[in-house]
């Protein structure tokens, strides 16, 4: 097999339990490799396993960091409720004359690795001020070490300050002199529990698109103005379960929203670096966010 042809079809459902648990973590790299050996099957060996299963950030990049029809920048921003200062990653269009819609776009719990700046910068692409914070500034950000360090650094952040980080970048994004002042949110796994949690906290967010993101507390759900697109993968059984409490409160607080449910995809199945990709899913839940943002974003 062809790495960068792996699909979630060429693993075993145990072993992509094993990964998300390793993902989230639940379990450290010695547990992943305790677990896989169990059901892996040779000549695969867990380390086999992990390696294919890993991200692959340079084969999956969309738009290079130096793509002439956008720029970039890195930015600190205040946040005295927080832990002080949080930095994001800022992607526009090269070409912008006025002001832009606004995107915060919210990292999974690994901070602002890679793949989120692409994300960001697909996002300039279709001519939105993208702003991508990172959760993990006050260790230092993102690490140079990769994945791992950063898996293991992020349960060392106090959630509520980080929280605080996360709200101080959305007034931030807003209130930017290129903004328009019409703001939305994307975010992934722990990103998208984060837009729903900044829907019920920022009347202004007009927007929100939380990939596979556990809900917001459901007492919570009636303070939400924004527009929210839900989006899961069908396998994602946790999540999926959940799915109907939270569009029951959407219903019953008369939020505008959708949601849809892709079938056979995985937890991640958007994230074009790992073999839990679905192409034709994450198409589609591309193409409805693009519409959704420019719907009630523009």
């Amino acid at each position: 097999m062809e790495r960068e042809r792996l699909t979630a079809k060429d693993f075993s459902p145990e072993l992509l339990h094993i990964f998300d648990q390793y993902v989230h973590g639940d379990i450290d790299r010695r547990g992943f490799f305790d677990r896989a050996s169990k059901v892996v099957v040779a000549p695969m060996t867990a380390a086999i396993a992990l390696d294919m299963l890993a991200p692959k950030f340079a084969e999956a990049q969309q738009v290079a960091r130096d793509d002439k029809r956008i720029r970039t920048e890195w930015v600190e921003i205040d946040s005295p409720k927080g832990y002080g200062k949080i930095k994001a990653y800022v992607a526009k269009p090269a070409n912008a004359t006025g002001k832009l819609p606004t995107i915060l776009v919210i990292h999974e719990n690994r901070g602002l690795n890679p793949h989120i700046e692409d994300i960001a910068r697909r996002l300039a692409v279709d001519n939105f001020l993208a702003v991508a914070p990172d959760a993990l500034t006050p260790l230092g950000g993102y690490p140079a070490e990769g994945e791992d360090k950063a898996r293991e650094l992020f349960p060392k952040l106090d959630q509520a300050k980080t929280r605080e980080d996360f709200v101080a970048a959305t007034n931030y994004a807003r209130t930017r002199p290129d903004s328009t002042g019409k703001l939305g949110a994307v975010g992934f796994c722990y990103g998208g529990g984060i837009v729903n949690f900044l829907a019920t906290r920022i009347p202004e967010l007009a927007a929100g698109v939380p990939f596979y993101g556990g809900a917001p507390a459901l007492e919570d759900v009636k303070n939400i103005k924004a527009a929210m697109l839900v989006q899961h993968g069908g396998n994602d059984k946790r999540l999926v379960d959940g799915w109907p409490a939270y569009e029951a409160a959407l219903k019953a607080a008369n939020v505008r929203h959708e949601g849809y449910i892709y079938p056979n995809a995985e937890h991640g199945f958007n994230n074009d670096t790992t073999p839990r990709y679905d192409a034709a899913s994450a198409k589609l839940a591309w193409e409805r966010t693009i519409a959704h943002f420019n719907k009630y974003l523009r």
